[in-house]
């Protein structure tokens, strides 16, 4: 195809204003760029479209056959495009999110999605912070909403919300009476952790600096419930997401442990592909995400 359809949508406004001028206006184009469009058009085909009369444009023969079909060539094209901007906004949203953010976050913020965009689609994955890097670098996943920190060459890395970790026990363990845990009651105690590659296994490991390799990890295990009921039994104290414990604490079934020497504090990210394309349901997405902490 040897035309634009800019170049068919400046035939028509200048037909119809007779005036290049006023042809630009209404395209929001600078005379100089209507005017070179009109013109390619003409030498392209090496005809003349219209008659110059002073500085008024009027159509010539050629100029009238062409112009019922560059209307319904148009017409077309956006209908095309209507249907396009359909799809972007009602198509399928492919969301990556940690465990915690899974769990304990996503799944209420797609109730409120899908309410709000009753003929969206989205699916969620969960997975460990590296299973859904890698799966955004793969363009696998539109977006992903991950807990650990990192910094990729082919991602956008954009702060989300605050959290922090806590340490916790079982009510019955000898820790729950201690006012203020020490670096001494941490090396002796027993631990039950996240497994290695998850954000809430790099912030703890970055908390834990200076005693990582003494510490006394029992357990490793993927799924923040696990964690929770190993800890409740006994098998040791664990350390996760306060968006995961909140419920656990309000009913005592787990307590939480003031740990003043480490810094647990972290924050949740969102990662894009550079190169993705940000779709309508895409940033609909972020900025349900972005409102939802107001």
């Amino acid at each position: 195809m040897k035309y634009t359809l800019r170049q068919l949508e400046v035939f028509l406004a200048t037909a119809s204003h007779c005036n290049i001028s006023r042809a630009a206006d209404q395209l929001f184009m600078t005379q100089s760029a209507a005017s070179n469009a009109l013109k390619g058009l003409e030498q392209h085909y090496d005809m003349k479209l219209f008659d110059r009369i002073g500085k008024r444009l009027q159509l010539n023969d050629q100029g009238k056959l062409v112009r019922p079909q560059a209307e319904a060539l148009l017409a077309q094209a956006k209908e095309l495009e209507l249907t396009l901007l359909q799809q972007a906004e009602n198509g399928l949203l492919q969301v990556g999110a940690t465990l915690t953010i899974g769990n304990y976050l996503a799944v209420d913020l797609m109730a409120k999605y899908t309410s709000l965009h009753p003929d969206s689609q989205i699916k969620l994955q969960v997975e460990n912070t590296e299973g859904i890097t890698r799966k955004v670098i793969n363009f696998e996943l539109d977006i992903g909403l991950i807990e650990g920190e990192l910094n990729h060459p082919e991602l956008d890395v954009i702060p989300w919300q605050d959290d922090e970790l806590i340490v916790f026990c079982a009510p019955d363990h000898p820790l729950a009476s201690v006012n203020n845990i020490s670096d001494e009651h941490l090396l002796e105690a027993q631990w039950v952790l996240r497994e290695k590659g998850s954000g809430t296994r790099q912030t703890f490991d970055r908390a834990m600096h200076g005693l990582l390799p003494r510490l006394k990890i029992n357990l490793e295990l993927q799924h923040t419930e696990a964690i929770k009921r190993a800890v409740e039994s006994n098998l040791g104290i664990g350390c996760l997401s306060k968006v995961a414990l909140l419920d656990a604490f309000a009913k005592g079934r787990l307590v939480p442990l003031k740990t003043s020497t480490r810094d647990f504090r972290r924050k949740f990210y969102f990662i894009i592909h550079r190169q993705k394309f940000r779709s309508v349901s895409l940033e609909r997405w972020l900025a349900l995400c972005v409102d939802s902490l107001h």
